[in-house]
């Protein structure tokens, strides 16, 4: 298999001894999806886990060195699908990785309502007014604006694979919180775990990671935050430890 297409590289996950296939003008995976993936409470072997807006593959990647569990990435673009099926290939990964090329929205019709017990979702953060950076490509644009998938369908969508007392982990930004809570209990997600990341220390956060229990009873529990830089610029340990593992 030919594995690079055009500007494509290889990347190194190396706290997870993987490969990523990546592209500056298509898609390259954020911190966010690093941090998601770290604080999604997935089950270590028994259970179904569904990424929703899956990309290239970067969460399924990550989540597959801390489970045993199958792992299907759901993607709307072509081109993103075709990346992250290649990536799962190169780490050899078919027999738990799916990339399913699909709309979230009815997703459930496809892959089966409440059957799951783990969905994490990295959606579109900005709504479809705020303009996109004419910079973005086509696929950067989808990945970030809410053109095909607004934050209440992504939840909507999440819930709905979710068998009772299944957990759903959303990343997103901090302004945006209170919608993204209503929407949680809207459709029966009970926020139970939320942790604000912070670039530095003093600094506002600006990225916020939440699960929620389907149907689970009223009771939150606020996490310690993360900072991600140090003053000097460098990562934090915390960072450094989930980036580079134990192999810097």
């Amino acid at each position: 298999m030919e594995y690079l297409q055009g500007d494509e590289r290889l990347d190194y996950l190396l706290a997870e001894d993987l490969r990523i296939i990546q592209s500056p003008s298509v898609f390259s995976f954020s911190l966010d999806a690093v941090l998601l993936a770290r604080f999604a409470s997935i089950p270590l072997k028994r259970g179904k886990i569904v990424d929703l807006c899956t990309g290239n593959g970067a969460i399924p990647l990550f989540l597959s060195a801390r489970t045993s569990a199958p792992i299907i990435g759901v993607e709307l673009q072509e081109r993103l699908v075709d990346m992250a099926t290649r990536s799962v290939h190169y780490n050899e990964l078919e027999s738990q990785i799916t990339i399913q090329q699909g709309d979230v929205r009815g997703i459930a019709k496809v892959l089966g309502s409440e059957k799951y017990d783990m969905v994490t979702c990295n959606p579109p953060y900005f709504p479809v007014e705020a303009a996109p950076d004419k910079k973005l490509s086509e696929h950067q644009a989808i990945a970030r604006h809410e053109i095909h998938l607004s934050l209440e369908e992504a939840v909507a969508n999440a819930s709905s694979l979710l068998k009772q007392g299944g957990k759903a982990a959303f990343v997103h930004r901090p302004g945006r919180l209170i919608e993204l809570i209503d929407a949680m209990r809207r459709n029966r997600l009970e926020p139970k775990r939320i942790q604000l990341v912070y670039p530095k220390e003093g600094r506002e956060a600006n990225t916020v990671l939440i699960e929620g229990i389907k149907d689970g009873k009223p009771d939150l529990k606020v996490l310690p935050p993360v900072t991600v830089y140090q003053e000097n610029g460098s990562y934090t340990p915390e960072i450094e430890v989930i980036l580079y593992g134990n192999k810097k």
